[in-house]
């Protein structure tokens, strides 16, 4: 983490004519020039910060920006703790699955699901097997059925190339957005 790549101009790299100045505390110290809200700055043993770019004129603060970045830096590495990465899992079957395997498949989806990930169903046809597509497209629209109480169907079967697949994503997340 560099603080060298400021989102803020700072101190000497502020060249506007006049700059509205707001104290260390949030107090308005009025409208003057750049060079006059550096002085007081340094004066006060801080840093001249430009909040406000867009604004006429622009908006400086008297702020330790080093303590400033820290304090952000912490705030968003705090936030990056909390959040939750939802990953796309994958179940693959072929349409002449057994029923021991279809279970052993259902039960990975179901884990998959309670940890609030998405799945990915795919079923792969083989040879001859692509002329029974429907048999396919009843198999992943079971597989959704099984996992009615845990997931939301996001797309009806689709079949690309050799493979037909469905997306289902966990009902908690849905709430949750």
């Amino acid at each position: 983490m560099t603080i060298a790549n400021t989102a803020h101009q700072i101190n000497e790299e502020i060249r506007d004519r006049e700059v509205r100045l707001i104290g260390a505390d949030g107090a308005q110290l009025g409208v003057m020039s750049a060079r006059e809200a550096q002085v007081r700055a340094d004066e006060a043993g801080l840093d001249l910060v430009k909040i406000s770019p867009t604004a006429t004129p622009p908006v400086c603060k008297l702020m330790d920006y080093g303590k400033y970045r820290f304090e952000q830096a912490k705030r968003e590495k705090e936030a990056k703790k909390n959040q939750h990465v939802v990953e796309i899992k994958e179940v693959r079957m072929s349409p002449g699955i057994d029923i021991g395997d279809f279970n052993t498949k259902l039960r990975n989806a179901q884990k998959f699901l309670a940890e609030g990930n998405r799945v990915k169903v795919t079923v792969r046809f083989r040879g001859r097997e692509m002329a029974h597509t429907d048999i396919g497209r009843k198999l992943l629209l079971d597989f959704a059925e099984q996992c009615g109480e845990l997931a939301v169907l996001d797309k009806e079967p689709k079949l690309e190339g050799r493979h037909m697949s469905i997306f289902l994503s966990a009902k908690s997340a849905k709430t949750n957005k």
